[in-house]
This record gives C-alpha cells, sequence and structure tokens, in this order.
C-alpha cells in the first residue's frame, strides 16, 4: 500500500469516525472553555471565532489536552468534549486584530477561566472537524453576534499581552519558565496577543501549534546542548489512546528521529514514515507533520530537566481504534513517557531490541524505515567487530 500520511490521514477521518455533534440551533448560551479557532484556508483572510459548549460553568475539560491523559480519560470521552464544542465563524483579515470581533476573541483566550458566552448564528451550525495536526471540534456556522461576560486574565499571558515590544518569540518561552500550559501559549499565540505591537496578526490554529512546538523546541536544543552527556542507553514507553511509543535516548549529541506506524486501522494496512535530524534542527518543514516537532519539544523539555544532553529514537505504533485528535496525542504521550522511570542498557542494540519486542511491527520494518536507527545499528556493528578484532591474539601468543 504506497500512500502518503497526509493522505492516508484524510481516508482514515473519512472511514472512522460514526461520531454525531452536539444538537444545536441558531442561538447558544453556554461557556467558551475558554477556546478559539483560526482556519488556514485562504489565507490572509481567514474563518476565526469562539468555541462554545452549550454547558454552563467551568467547560476546562473540554480544552484541556495536558490534563486528558493523567486524568485516563478515554478516547471517547475526549471525542465527546471536543464534538461538544461548536464553532463560530466569520471571515476577517488576519492583521485586523483591533476589530471589536477579534478583541473578544483575545478576551476570551486570555483569560483564566472558562467563559460565559452567547452566539447568534446565521444558520444552525452542523458537521464536525477531525484533523491530526489539530483536536476535533463539532458544528460550525457562520457566527452573527458574540458577548461575552468580562473575565480575570491569566496574570503571565496579560504581561506578555501588554508588552508590545517583547517579541512573539521571547513570550512564548518565557510563558513556558512560568509553566504556562502550552495549550494556552498556543492560543493566545493564535489570536494575536504576543509579540511586536504594529506586527501582532492572528495566526491559524494548525500553523500556531506547530509555530510553538518549534519555537520552544529550538530553544530547549541550545539549552540542552550545553549539558554534558548521558552515560547510558535508555528506553522510555508509555501507552494510550490506541498509541505505543517507545523513547530511545542515545547517549551522544542530538539527534533525533521521529519513526511512527499505523497499522490495521483501516483494513489490513501497515504503514510507516519517518524523519530524522543530526546535530542541529531542521530547516525545512518535515515530512512527517507536526506531530516531528511536538515529540522533539517533549524530549528536550525532559533533558532540560534532567539537565543532560542525549539523542533520541522514538518509535510509535497507532493501532485499531485510533482516531486523529491532534498533535496533543502526541506530545502529551510522550511527555508521559518521559515521566517514566527509564530502563537502562548497554548497548544500542539491547535498548532497540527492548523497546522494538514492545511493538506489534518486526525491528527489521523499523530499521528498514528509519535512516538514524539504520546508522546506529551499522555503528554498533563496526564497534563490536573492531572491539573483538583487537581482542584476537596474532599468531605468536595463539602458539605459546
Amino acid at each position: 500500500m504506497s500512500i502518503g500520511k497526509a493522505e492516508y490521514l484524510r481516508t482514515l477521518t473519512v472511514s472512522t469516525l460514526q461520531s454525531r455533534s452536539v444538537p444545536i440551533g441558531t442561538e447558544l448560551d453556554g461557556s467558551s472553555p475558554p477556546s478559539i479557532f483560526i482556519g488556514s484556508a485562504g489565507y490572509p483572510k481567514v474563518f476565526a471565532g469562539p468555541l462554545i459548549t452549550p454547558e454552563h460553568g467551568d467547560t476546562g475539560v473540554y480544552d484541556t489536552p495536558e490534563s486528558w491523559i493523567p486524568a485516563k480519560k478515554s478516547q471517547e470521552e475526549i471525542i465527546g468534549y471536543r464534538l461538544g464544542l461548536v464553532r463560530g465563524k466569520r471571515l476577517v483579515e488576519t492583521t485586523d486584530i483591533h476589530s471589536r470581533f477579534v478583541s473578544q476573541l483575545q478576551e476570551i483566550v486570555l483569560s483564566d477561566t472558562s467563559v460565559e458566552s452567547e452566539a447568534a448564528f446565521l444558520e444552525v451550525p452542523t458537521g464536525f472537524s477531525f484533523s491530526e495536526e489539530h483536536a476535533p471540534f463539532g458544528p460550525s456556522a457562520s457566527i452573527d453576534k458574540l458577548s461575552c461576560e468580562p473575565v480575570r486574565w491569566n496574570h503571565h499571558l496579560e504581561l506578555a499581552f501588554d508588552d508590545t515590544d517583547l517579541l512573539a518569540r521571547d513570550a512564548v518561552i518565557n510563558l513556558h519558565k512560568e509553566k504556562v500550559p502550552f495549550s494556552s501559549i498556543q492560543k493566545a499565540f493564535s489570536a494575536g496577543t504576543m509579540g511586536n505591537g504594529k506586527k501582532r496578526h492572528l495566526v491559524p490554529t494548525r500553523w500556531s501549534i506547530t509555530a510553538v512546538d518549534s519555537t520552544l523546541a529550538n530553544h530547549l536544543f541550545h539549552q540542552v546542548k550545553k549539558f554534558s552527556l548521558m552515560d547510558s542507553w535508555r528506553v522510555h514507553e508509555f501507552s494510550s489512546l490506541h498509541n505505543r511509543y517507545a523513547v530511545i535516548l542515545t547517549p551522544t549529541g542530538w539527534q533525533y528521529e521521529w519513526t511512527e506506524a499505523f497499522i490495521r486501522v483501516l483494513g489490513d494496512e501497515e504503514l510507516i514514515f519517518s524523519d530524522s535530524e543530526i546535530k542541529s534542527p531542521k530547516t525545512e518543514y518535515s515530512t512527517v507533520g507536526g506531530c516531528y516537532y511536538t515529540c522533539k519539544m517533549a524530549i528536550l523539555e525532559a533533558l532540560l530537566r534532567e539537565q543532560k544532553q542525549a539523542g533520541a529514537i522514538v518509535l510509535r505504533e497507532a493501532t485499531e481504534g485510533y482516531v486523529p485528535l491532534g498533535v496533543f496525542n502526541v506530545r502529551e504521550n510522550v511527555r508521559n513517557a518521559m515521566l517514566t522511570k527509564g530502563l537502562e542498557f548497554e548497548t544500542f542494540k539491547d535498548a532497540f531490541s527492548y523497546a522494538s519486542g514492545k511493538m506489534t511491527l518486526k525491528p527489521e520494518q523499523f530499521i528498514t524505515s528509519g535512516k538514524l536507527l539504520r546508522s546506529l545499528m551499522k555503528e554498533q556493528q563496526t564497534r563490536l567487530s573492531d572491539f573483538f578484532s583487537s581482542q584476537k591474539p596474532d599468531v605468536d601468543e595463539a602458539e605459546i
């Protein structure tokens, strides 16, 4: 089966979804988690608007991906939350951040709590959206009117919003240091609340997720490369939401490879996609999409916490029942993997043998797909060969 990842995921989304969105009329009185969504089609004119649930009160769980895996939320529960979010949309210029509507969206994402909201739509909201890049959401419709109750802003997000001389990159890094949740940073970034005042603009949700991931990953890379090398091969593993992950840390300078497999999700297919970098971050966009950057960020985040430098080979398998839920699925699974106590090994061969032994695919299928993985296997074999040849006695010693 020869098919690109993007095409495969589109087919998967259409084929596996039998879900139904929350029924809603042309008026909605409820609460935003807080949450917004900004599309990318037609950029720089895009459809932007709030995500609102018919429920009142604290609806934060609907859009806080960081909380789902630790709370052991099932895939069905997460989909239920997300399809309960109704998207209002209005065509706006990405540079028109001073309009009343965009200012309302900024108020929503800067909020420290859920936002009581009322919306009137031009038609009955319908449909739903699933993607590998962003979290799902429920029915959508053109929004006519939006009103939100006054809210208390998150202190750290407010400071970034008020500082119109602070670069967006530095704002993202500072907020991460202050332990503001990734999802909150990303939404605020998307709504144009960061950066030089004259250059602020809306950023499509899908793009903003990768922008924040890659910004943090590049910053963390420069911090981590100052540390001493890890002194052993180590494997961290984690499974949830119909995914298995194994992170093999290597006692080397930075090198990174992401290899993911989709196994019998649609039928009898076994598809593998891989991308890698050595010594320095990629300059071109990864062929495997946003998951490459979000996994990288999660690993570097953990290495900074440990104050060690290492490389990383990541194996992921998505199995029967898997549904695309957005790159949070990768980020939070890898974060949780890195919080587990890793198993240490004396050689890469031993580490890979253990990690691949927990997977469905045969080890050689990963080796064939992963450029860096193949290189490490050859390197280890060469070193072993050199070692044994150096131990071989010469003829005179053998005859004694």
